[in-house]
Parts: structure tokens; sequence; C-alpha cells
């Protein structure tokens, strides 16, 4: 079932992603190559959560044990945090949901770990748009593959693929609604956007083949070929004056 936000509802979601926002752009500052571990950045996400008046959305949620999700290099999402110390080169998708006052909202940024190649810095950039691409569909009287099309071509384009087994998703007054939000599909298809829907649109990008697999955590999902993946996502408002962002500062 698809749950349609008032106003209000959207303001208090949007605090949740003004709160998920700054917490991602303090943890990306924060990392000192060949030091910083992923671990640090869980901690200290917990700490900065529970400041804002917070709660770290997916901790605990269906057994996940950490307060962010940190995947590097070929890992797609879900990376568990560890001791894993973050290398100059690196890339790192840094995924959080939080609650605020019953209200959720979900973000996710890539960022690079010190200097990284042209080629890994290309990809970051097209899926940082590719982003935005979809988010320009979310428009009232669109519908969800129009957002799903417009990702995946302006991906391909650039010669990347799009994951398939993982999806966006509505987003709210629970950290994951319907309706699923793809990376893929044909314009024209899935249910119909409306005023006061609210959505996670989050291109998860690989540099070579779509295909991934889950590693023996059963948490942790990478790339089949071992090559480069990244990650954005936004809580989007979906309004008559056109789509609203609303994990931003």
């Amino acid at each position: 079932m698809i749950i349609v936000k008032s106003p209000a509802e959207i303001e208090k979601i949007r605090a949740a992603g003004k709160l998920a926002a700054k917490v991602l752009r303090l943890l990306s500052q924060s990392i000192t190559p060949g030091v910083t571990t992923t671990a640090d950045l869980d901690a200290l996400a917990a700490i900065l959560v529970k400041e804002g008046g917070g709660r770290a959305a997916f901790k605990g949620y269906m057994g996940y044990p950490a307060h962010i999700c940190t995947s590097v290099n070929h890992q797609v999402v879900h990376g568990v945090p560890t001791n894993r110390v973050l290398m100059p080169g690196d890339i790192l998708s840094i995924d959080m949901g939080v609650e605020l006052d019953g209200y959720f909202a979900d973000a996710a940024i890539t960022v690079p770990i010190g200097e990284i190649s042209p080629e890994t810095q290309r990809l970051l950039e097209v899926t940082r748009q590719a982003l935005y691409v979809g988010i320009d569909q979310a428009r009232v009287g669109k519908r969800i593959g129009d957002i799903a099309s417009a990702i995946q071509k302006f991906v391909e384009k650039h010669g990347y693929s799009v994951v398939r087994e993982l999806v966006g998703h509505g987003v709210g007054r629970k950290i994951h609604e319907d309706p699923p939000v793809p990376n893929y599909g044909r314009p024209g298809t899935g249910p119909l956007l409306r005023e006061g829907m609210t959505l996670a649109i989050e291109p998860m990008v690989n540099q070579g083949k779509p295909q991934v697999e889950c590693l023996s955590d059963k948490w942790t999902i990478v790339t089949e070929d071992g090559k480069l993946s990244a990650h954005f996502e936004h809580t989007v408002a979906v309004t008559r004056k056109g789509p609203m962002i609303l994990t931003v500062e």
C-alpha cells in the first residue's frame, strides 16, 4: 500500500532528512586516509544521530548490527562496518536511515578516500548525476517507470550498468514502504506518482556488469566481477511544484 503524506508529515520527514544529510557530511569530513576505519565511522554516526535527537534506523532492522552501511570499492551496498582501514584510492559508500519524531528519511553518498583515479571519479560523477536525472522525473502524473527508465538510460549511455536485484523504495512512516523504485524499466509503467508520495531514489551503478552477489556475512552485496560500484540516494517528496529533496541540510 502506497502511503501519501500530508504537508505536515513531509516536514517531519524533511527534519529527519536534514539530520541524515548533516551526519553524512560530518562523517565524510572526518575520514583520515590510512587511519580511519569503517567501525570508527559507525561509532561517530551513533553519537551524531543521538546528539541530533534521532535514532539510527538501520540498527537492529532485520537484525542489521550497525548504525550505518559502509561499502568499500566493489561492495555495492549493506557493507557492515569493521576494523578495515580506509586507504588512499578507495571509494566508500555510506548509507544511513534516520528516524526523528516517528518519521524516517534515507540517504547515501559515495566519497573518495584521498586521491582517486580519473576513471573512478567519473563513476562517482555519473552515479551522482543519475540520481538527479531520476529525481527530475518524480512529478505528479508521471510513473515509477519514468524514474527507473531515466536512470537506466543515463547510466548505460555512459558505459556503466545498474544493479537490478536492489531497488529504491517508499519511505516516511517506515524506513521501507511501497512502492519499489527500480533503477531500470520502461517509461509510462508502474504506479502513478501522486502529490504527497515520498520516495527513496537510489541509483546503484557498477563499473562493469550488473550482476551482484552476497558475502558470507549475509549482508554485504558486492559486484560479481569485482569491479567498482557507487551509490547515491535522496529522499524525495512528489509535490505539485515538482520534486522536493528532503535529505539536504
